[in-house]
């Protein structure tokens, strides 16, 4: 049995455990055993400890036995993007500039995943830096989609995006600034949620300790894995206010659309570019599954969707264009043509150009809020395409522009910081299709509700054997 436990997901896994029909050293065993089987093919996983995890399995094991009180992942291994401070491990960024700098105290979510009874398996892998749509890391290479080895599994948490999706890992944590957590979660055909900034605490003991305003508003860590209740699951167990995060806050989240019916607006085919048809019916279909549902749904988008997206790539690159000589000088060449495109894509502003961006933002964010009252979910594409080609995105500008025309549908909820689910519900081009679903500010469960929605319907995907060839 022990070699099917790499199939389960995360609170089956915890059931299993406290039930006592498993051990946690077995559910432990059997992923790494995965790790070793599959991730020569994908390159998901860069750093691990098994003798310190199995340790950590069985002081699991004995709470069991002791009839102790267990937490909601108790005994349930789980992967950590390293760019998230694990103690004891270096958060690299994936530069060899940062190779050795090893945290001695874990993020908040790593301490209240822990907290949970989760226990921390491996590390995975990241662009330099975070900085690009793919997971092509100047110190640990290139992380393959399962589905399809030239294809991106996406960026920045591709390393977990690939991991989960081939079950070396139930659940894992990644971040956001630009789709990242959602990007891997289309590419690779699995689940995961955005929150809203400031429900998860973030802090770091490796400089840079604070972030730009940009980043402040923009950027998120969340957990990613198969299945909408284990997302769930793992949301709630990190969420909340913190000592080393002031941005933090203390919001009890709850289910706004609880008790009545969902109210859904579709919009398969988003402004500003181009959508290939197989995602577009896949969202449709996925639209048609909320009316079957019972959901009242109806074709719309926020007006201000285009300057959302603008406004998402004015703002941000304009903080990336002061800290280009930092960051140039621990990235990776590609990483830095990447950034050099970017530039082009966004050409410089004046001090008085950035200020008033930030007041339009301001207007927009009104806008969307009213949306998101009317509808309780934006059903959208997290990419119009499907996965691009490995490398594809630093090949010229025209095609870093197609990269950021893509995912431009992702863009929105991180420039206003809202919450956004994905699930997997159809192919296009033989890759998986995420569909998106865009909540209100706070309504995170709001978002995993209409996802499981879409869950029922469609079914889960993954895990998968990597296709090796």
């Amino acid at each position: 049995m022990s070699n099917e436990l790499w199939r389960k997901g995360a609170l089956e896994l915890a059931g299993m455990i406290a039930r006592k029909e498993v051990s946690s050293r077995d559910v432990v065993a059997a992923h790494l055993a995965r790790i070793d089987e599959v991730n020569p093919w994908l390159n998901a996983v860069v750093r691990r400890w098994d003798d310190a995890s199995l340790a950590a399995a069985d002081a699991a094991d004995k709470a069991v036995a002791a009839g102790d009180s267990l937490g909601v992942l108790h005994g349930v291994p789980v992967t950590v993007k390293e760019n998230i401070d694990l103690a004891g491990t270096p958060t690299t960024q994936a530069v060899a500039f940062l190779a050795e700098a090893v945290s001695t105290s874990d993020a908040p979510l790593v301490q209240r995943a822990r907290a949970a009874g989760a226990i921390p398996i491996g590390r995975t892998n990241l662009p330099d830096l975070g900085l690009r749509i793919t997971t092509e890391s100047s110190l640990h290479g290139v992380t393959h989609n399962p589905w399809h080895p030239g294809r991106t599994a996406g960026g920045s948490s591709g390393g977990e995006g690939a991991a989960l999706a081939s079950g070396m890992s139930p659940l894992g944590f990644g971040n956001d600034i630009g789709g990242s957590l959602r990007n891997p979660a289309t590419c690779c055909g699995i689940t995961s949620i955005k929150p809203t900034t400031g429900v998860v605490p973030w802090a770091t003991e490796i400089p840079p300790q604070d972030p730009g305003i940009a980043a402040q508003l923009m950027l998120t860590d969340g957990p990613m894995a198969r299945h909408v209740a284990d997302v769930r699951a793992g949301l709630l167990a990190i969420a909340g206010a913190h000592d080393r995060d002031p941005r933090a806050v203390p919001v009890v989240l709850a289910d706004r659309a609880q008790g009545r019916a969902l109210r859904v607006a579709v919009c398969a085919a988003p402004p500003a570019g181009s959508t290939h048809a197989e995602v577009a019916a896949a969202i449709q279909a996925a639209g048609d599954a909320f009316s079957n549902a019972g959901a009242h749904v109806t074709e719309a988008v926020p007006a201000s969707f285009q300057r959302a997206v603008e406004l998402w790539g004015l703002i941000l690159n304009e903080e990336l264009r002061v800290q280009r000589p930092l960051l140039e000088m621990v990235m990776g060449d590609d990483g830095k043509r990447f950034l050099g495109f970017a530039d082009e894509v966004y050409p410089p502003i004046d001090v008085a150009t950035l200020m008033l961006a930030f007041g339009e933002r301001n207007a927009v964010d009104r806008e969307w809020h009213e949306f998101l009252t009317e509808y309780d979910v934006l059903l959208m594409p997290t990419w119009t395409q499907p996965p691009f080609e490995l490398g594809a995105d630093i090949v010229s500008v025209e095609a870093a522009q197609g990269v950021l025309e893509q995912l431009r549908a992702a863009l929105p909820a991180n420039l206003l910081g809202l919450p956004s689910a994905i699930v997997p519900v159809g192919m296009a081009g033989g890759l998986p299709v995420g569909a998106q679903l865009v909540g209100r500010r706070f309504a995170d469960l709001t978002t995993l509700a209409a996802a499981e929605v879409l869950e029922q319907a469609f079914g889960t995907i993954t895990p998968i054997d990597p296709v090796r060839s």
